[in-house]
């Protein structure tokens, strides 16, 4: 009788639910989940800044070592970006066609595969966690920070793989409440651990990154309340594991993810190898000025998450006059909110840069490259806003390819090239060109896309 008063209610809720995503007034809906999960990404921004700003105080190659290790940590958030992603746009879509039980089916392949994978990193990571090092930039004298700073983010491997997943399940519900509980949970915990580690306890950079690692597992364990509390209405569960078919249509339609991710931190470790040329200084500053600017972006990327579930609903239950509005929508807000802050960013920029360190060519470096991106940050939402509309909607080629623009396609040769023609200057500028390239790709990609929905309607 329990079981059946609970099918009974789930059903119902799966029912609201669906109702809520297809008639709610887009503009609403939007900023109803974008609003949770932009202070989501804002949190989580400030608590990978916090080990950025603590950890530069200690000295330089303490403030190296953190973007040194950065790529690392990309690249167990691209294994989780994949899944999380590629099943949250399925979980939307089948939600939006109400197939919940396949819904759930996707949810808990996608979330024991990320353990799995997650569980891999930790082993290896820590085995050979000096070779990684040095693959990705470190110089002898960063290498023992680096080594100190990386234990415990590989220890937290599995934590982070996972809580992506369950992230994107809740946020492809409409659920991003819930997401944003946890993630705020975790990061306010990191920021109050890092000064009590590094400084009270005197772990040094070795605090910064336990406060993280103790702040990845709580996140995870709030986010898997909710489904373990049937918060939810997908159920998690080893039983539901699909076949290996279904896993790689979930990897599939995660590409795209992958490929940002994945892109990003090679991009990071050229960038990395690059400034290295120029000394600490250079790779403190540019380190720097890109966790600055991502924790601007990380606006647009919260505002294209509360798009996504909306855009997948409506695709799967097609109400395409829906998805078109919800775009337009999402763009213009988006470059309102980031034109304010770019513009801040600009004025203030010397300051901003001093706050986080007293180097003075770390200052002056990371001062132009944080004005050189600030220019073309109001144009991200064209290109965060153009890849999520076409991953949430099953055009994973197109996706995945706009996904490779702006840290492969673009950065990749403009890291490469830009310095050998302008030296140092040609490090700083080489994001901002490879964003306005990729602007310009997106554009013509969203354009297609809506004529073709015109066809289908």
């Amino acid at each position: 009788m329990y079981n059946l008063d609970m099918n009974i209610k789930n059903s119902a809720s799966a029912e609201e639910q669906f109702d809520r995503m297809v008639n709610t007034p887009v503009s609403k809906l939007i900023i109803s989940l974008a609003i949770p999960t932009v202070i989501s990404m804002l949190v989580t921004a400030i608590y990978n800044m916090a080990d950025t700003f603590f950890v530069s105080h200690i000295n330089t190659q303490s403030s190296a070592a953190v973007g040194i290790v950065f790529p690392i940590m990309s690249i167990i958030q691209a294994c989780g970006f994949t899944l999380g992603m590629g099943s949250g746009s399925l979980i939307s879509r089948r939600l939006g066609e109400k197939q919940n039980e396949q819904a759930s089916k996707i949810a808990s392949t996608a979330f024991f595969t990320a353990i799995g994978i997650g569980l891999l990193m930790a082993l290896f990571g820590n085995i050979f966690a000096d070779t990684f090092l040095e693959l990705v930039g470190a110089s002898d004298t960063v290498l023992p920070y680096a080594r100190e700073y990386s234990r415990y983010i590989f220890w937290g491997a599995p934590f982070m793989c996972a809580s992506f997943v369950l992230n994107n399940v809740l946020r492809s519900e409409g659920k991003a409440f819930f997401s944003m509980i946890a993630l705020t949970s975790g990061g306010i915990l990191n920021i109050i651990l890092d000064p009590i580690f590094i400084y009270a306890m005197n772990l040094g950079i070795r605090g910064a990154a336990l406060a993280t690692f103790v702040s990845q597992a709580v996140g995870f364990t709030i986010l898997l309340s909710w489904f373990i509390r049937r918060k939810a209405i997908c159920r998690m569960s080893i039983l539901n594991f699909g076949s290996p078919k279904l896993l790689a249509s979930i990897a599939g339609t995660g590409m795209p993810s992958l490929a940002r991710q994945g892109l990003a931190s090679i991009a990071t470790i050229l960038l990395n190898k690059t400034a290295g040329s120029y000394g600490d200084s250079a790779i403190a500053a540019m380190s720097i000025a890109t966790k600055i600017i991502m924790f601007i972006a990380s606006i647009m990327i919260g505002i294209g998450q509360g798009f996504t579930p909306v855009s997948g609903y409506n695709y799967g239950a097609k109400r395409y006059d829906r998805v078109k509005a919800a775009y337009r929508f999402m763009v213009l807000s988006g470059m309102v909110v980031l034109g304010v802050l770019s513009a801040i960013c600009c004025i203030f920029a010397g300051q901003i840069m001093h706050s986080f360190i007293n180097d003075s060519d770390a200052v002056r470096i990371g001062t132009a490259a944080l004005r050189w991106q600030a220019c073309v940050l109001p144009l991200h939402p064209i290109i965060v806003g153009t890849n999520m509309l076409l991953q949430s909607t099953g055009n994973i080629k197109s996706s995945t390819f706009l996904s490779c623009n702006r840290q492969g396609v673009y950065f990749i040769p403009a890291i490469l090239i830009l310095p050998q023609l302008l030296g140092l200057n040609g490090v700083v500028i080489s994001q901002a060109t490879a964003d306005f390239l990729s602007v310009v790709t997106a554009v013509p990609y969203a354009l297609w896309f809506f004529r073709k929905l015109k066809k289908q309607q």
